[in-house]
């Protein structure tokens, strides 16, 4: 048996002239818990729906547990769990009559694969006669978690599954999912456009107009980042970003929070970007070198990909 759950090989989609996705390759090893981190229109769906059997590829391969996802799309259903990045459930349903459908569906009990379900829907229990249009978003992801869990799938994919969620139920979701890899040795394949979930990953794939960034774990990213890093405030922080970069010391310039992450050329003294912001009425300059973070790396990434 291979030791890889999920293969991508050269696979490129279109929507007229628009490429979506174009010649991606990427596997996936099994019990991994694999990120695609992008923004909006990025190419994320087009690919998930592509690995979950609902779109055909222009060109390319891809396989999931060995089976192609076009030859033998019927039975990769089989093995797939596949959470969509909008709620797909029955509204009008509640919570338990969901849960039934989607084990009917899949040919077994929600009794059956209690296990695999048990530490989440134990959450959204108390609500089990709620129609499921009803829930909050939290507990609608929930919900839909356990729809994708409940025939007991070899690899689960995810498209963009805390979006719109609030940050505590952010955090309750990703715990699922590892618990899910660490127990139950399952596969996961998520997206996310949050730049933070990626350090939650094994590996990650950073993904932008539909071509691979770079794909590696995310210490990996952050360790291969290169570029002299600061992050700088000062008292105008409204006119910062138009002065620091008016400066030649001065590469690029992103805000983050309440500072600027600047990068600037090799050997630039901090005193000499101080004593330009002076110049342009800055005062209460604060210059500190920081480490790159997944974000910095792939703003980095992307400006060397436009530049190619």
């Amino acid at each position: 048996m291979s030791r890889h759950s999920v293969v991508v090989d050269h696979i490129a989609k279109s929507y007229g002239r628009v490429k979506a996705v174009g010649n991606l390759s990427l596997d996936v090893g099994r019990g991994e818990l694999f990120g695609i981190i992008g923004p909006d229109g990025a190419g994320k769906t087009t690919l998930f729906r592509i690995l979950a059997t609902l779109m055909l590829p222009d060109s390319g391969r891809a396989t999931v547990g060995g089976l192609d996802v076009v030859a033998d799309y019927r039975a990769v259903r089989g093995i797939i769990g596949y959470m969509p990045g909008r709620f797909s459930l029955y509204p009008d349903l509640t919570v338990e009559e969901n849960l039934e459908f989607f084990a009917t569906v899949f040919g077994t009990t929600v009794e059956a694969n209690r296990h695999l379900v048990d530490d989440i829907y134990r959450q959204i229990e108390p609500f089990r006669k709620r129609p499921a249009g009803k829930l909050s978003g939290g507990m609608k992801q929930k919900l839909a978690l356990c729809c994708a869990l409940i025939h007991a799938p070899r690899v689960l994919f995810l498209d963009e599954p805390t979006t719109g969620v609030d940050p505590v139920s952010r955090k309750e979701f990703w715990e699922m999912l590892k618990k899910l890899k660490r127990q139950h040795g399952m596969t996961v394949v998520v997206s996310t456009p949050y730049m933070d979930e990626a350090m939650l990953c094994d590996r990650i794939a950073l993904i932008q107009n539909g071509k691979f960034l770079r794909v590696d774990t995310p210490a990996g990213i952050i360790s291969a980042y290169s570029d002299t890093l600061w992050a700088i405030k000062s008292d105008r922080m409204h006119r910062l970003t138009d002065d620091l970069r008016s400066c030649p010391l001065v590469k690029t310039v992103f805000p983050f929070g309440e500072t600027f992450h600047v990068t600037v050329t090799a050997g630039a003294a901090k005193e000499d970007v101080a004593s330009h912001l002076a110049s342009k009425g800055h005062t209460q300059v604060q210059i500190g070198t920081i480490t790159a973070t997944i974000e910095d790396c792939f703003m980095s990434l992307m400006k060397n990909s436009d530049e190619r």
